[in-house]
């Protein structure tokens, strides 16, 4: 077992996003990183200090080393999780990890913007452990069931139905993706409120579960999935497993807006330098 620290984290992140052309969603950079990295299951499964949310120490320290390169000006992010090199970024050889930090640190950015308060990693906001608090310990079976099939539904499924329900807060269910009332897909769906990682005997009892006429399956999770359930779920030869994690999970309630609000933040800056070179 290794412990990886941010600044060992740094190089291998402009390395990844070179090897992926530039840019890269931010589950694409992870996989590049373990894959440049070698770092094998047990480090990967090193659970983050706190029990705020479902990531692990590397996924964690991942989002400081890309906060910090964002900050010295390597890298820049879109709001849908998309990162990529700058062009001080595709330019840069070794990467100073001190120097990174310190350029870090020093940056002039906006505040009050969504994660950049307090200098914390820009997709590790205050919401996203809210709101994994709320669906594994605050909401019951029943809402997590009902907030399952509303998601569905709202990403063009119908026909969505529950089939089924374990003691572990688990649920699954089918329903049939509709695509412009053009195409549709028979889909069947396991949901489970869990803390620890999925491995690949969740992914292949689920798959073993699958009816002949599915065309695929979805697995979502309020925690994250191993490398070996990654692989297990991307197998070729066998039905096709979607992967959502918290973090996807997450996200697509908060493009969605169920359940969570957004606000546009204003931004106003006095450019000093403006008025003195009249």
């Amino acid at each position: 077992m290794e412990k990886v620290s941010i600044d060992k984290l740094m190089s291998p992140t402009i390395k990844a996003l070179r090897n992926l052309g530039g840019s890269g969603h931010i589950s694409e950079i992870y996989e590049e990183v373990i894959k440049l990295e070698k770092f094998d299951e047990e480090t990967l499964a090193i659970p983050r200090s706190s029990t705020k949310d479902n990531r692990t120490m590397v996924e964690y320290n991942l989002a400081w080393a890309r906060t910090y390169l964002k900050r010295a000006g390597y890298l820049e992010n879109s709001s849908r999780g998309v990162w990529s090199l700058t062009d001080e970024g595709r330019k840069v050889g070794e990467i100073d990890s001190q120097e990174v930090v310190k350029k870090g640190k020093s940056a002039e950015f906006p505040s009050g913007l969504v994660g950049d308060s307090d200098f914390t990693p820009a997709e590790d906001s205050k919401w996203r452990e809210d709101l994994h608090r709320v669906l594994v310990k605050g909401i019951d079976p029943d809402a997590f069931e009902r907030l399952t099939q509303r998601m569905l539904r709202e990403s063009g499924f119908v026909q969505v139905r529950v089939t089924g329900r374990k003691s572990d807060g688990g649920i699954g269910g089918k329903g049939i993706l509709s695509i412009n009332d053009f195409m549709n897909f028979h889909i069947a769906f396991q949901c489970k409120k869990y803390k620890n990682p999925v491995g690949p005997d969740k992914i292949r009892d689920f798959r073993g579960a699958l009816d002949e006429g599915t065309d695929r399956g979805i697995f979502i999770t309020t925690g994250r999935f191993t490398v070996d359930a990654t692989k297990e779920a991307n197998r070729d030869g066998v039905t096709p497993i979607e992967l959502v994690d918290g973090e996807k999970l997450a996200d697509k309630l908060k493009e969605l807006a169920l359940g969570i609000e957004t606000k546009p933040v204003e931004y106003v800056k006095v450019k000093k330098d403006w008025f003195l070179n009249l």
